[in-house]
């Protein structure tokens, strides 16, 4: 009987033939070598499984698990989770690339602080839509060791406004935790590591958090998802806020702070609704666009929590949460038109304005 692995690595695969090669690569040089890597092929139409069967007969270390059909990212992940092993889990992307080192880290950061999960920053490089480097930007949490629920549950808010409580390849977990707590992804387009989360944390009780930047997450300007269209962009968004304001509600830690920082989340998600809203791909007119934004002035969220929105250093959200608090759909729309313009025109501008938020 094989041993048990330290830590159970899953890796979906559907096209990314020209990155999975390299993700695995700093997969197998990591410094900690007792891990198992599942790389589930999800029906994939390139090389992708090609490519991880070749590195799979030479490392008996990584395993290959099909899907027939195409069930998308939450399934695929699921369907990992359901063959790993180990005492630890993480989820990596297969198009991002990992320092050596990491591993080896956060499992002694976990086992030192007897923790459920481990979070660690990110560092973010953006590259042009011809696909050459443009700019990196480091994103470091604050570090710290929380050995209460209490201690956890006061500072995940802050982790999200860092950006760094919403994704599942920045944390590291006890796999018992997910079998215990049976929490597994939901099939959701955008906020399926959010709603994750969620849920995980609503079973910790103790997680330690690194500044340390091991993971670089490529944010490819041409190709990633955040910059398409989507009509369902806001309802899902809206979802996001909402699962992060009940989870405060449950926990009974919904204070002033939390509001502003809930509020501060959810004015960028009005305003990159609003400025989505002004392309082509929207078919919207301006009488659409002002109906829309007046009805969202109307629901529950915007009156609850944009009134206490504020923002964490950033000049260009304060400036556009004054604008969604004085009510007026016309200076909302200019600012979303401006906004747009900035976008279309200047994009590795916006992504640099936007990356300091």
């Amino acid at each position: 009987m094989a041993p048990t692995p330290t830590v159970s690595i899953v890796m979906p695969a559907y096209g990314v033939e020209d990155y999975i090669g390299k993700a695995i690569a700093c997969v197998q040089a990591q410094t900690l070598t007792d891990w198992e890597l599942i790389v589930v092929d999800d029906a994939s139409p390139d090389q992708s499984a090609a490519i991880a069967q070749k590195r799979a007969e030479t490392d008996t270390r990584i395993k290959i698990v099909h899907h027939t059909h195409n069930q998308g990212l939450s399934a695929a992940r699921n369907t990992g989770i359901d063959h790993a092993s180990g005492r630890y889990l993480w989820l990596p992307d297969p198009d991002d690339t990992y320092d050596a080192d990491l591993l080896q880290s956060c499992v002694r950061a976990l086992e030192d602080h007897h923790a459920e999960v481990v979070v660690f920053g990110v560092c973010e490089a953006y590259y042009d839509q011809d696909g050459s480097f443009s700019y990196e930007h480091k994103i470091k949490p604050h570090p710290g060791n929380y050995d209460t629920p209490q201690a956890v549950h006061g500072r995940l808010l802050q982790l999200e406004q860092e950006t760094c409580y919403g994704y599942a390849w920045n944390k590291i977990y006890r796999r018992d935790l997910l079998e215990r707590s049976h929490v597994r992804f939901r099939d959701v387009k955008l906020i399926e590591d959010i709603s994750f989360n969620v849920s995980v944390f609503d079973h910790v009780s103790r997680m330690v958090v690194l500044e340390s930047t091991p993971y670089r997450y490529a944010r490819r300007i041409a190709g990633n998802l955040t910059n398409k269209f989507l009509p369902d962009y806001f309802p899902l968004h809206e979802q996001r806020i909402q699962l992060l304001l009940d989870q405060q509600k449950r926990w009974g830690t919904l204070d002033d702070t939390a509001r502003g920082i809930l509020g501060g989340l959810y004015a960028r998600y009005v305003l990159s609704a609003a400025e989505r809203n002004c392309g082509p791909q929207a078919h919207m007119t301006h009488a659409d666009r002002v109906t829309w934004i007046r009805m969202v002035m109307e629901s529950d969220l915007y009156k609850e929590l944009i009134p206490s929105a504020h923002a964490a250093q950033s000049k260009a959200l304060s400036q556009a949460i004054r604008t969604l608090q004085s009510r007026k759909a016309w200076r909302i729309l200019t600012l979303a038109r401006v906004t747009h313009i900035v976008r279309s025109n200047f994009l590795p501008l916006f992504t640099k304005i936007k990356s300091g938020r």
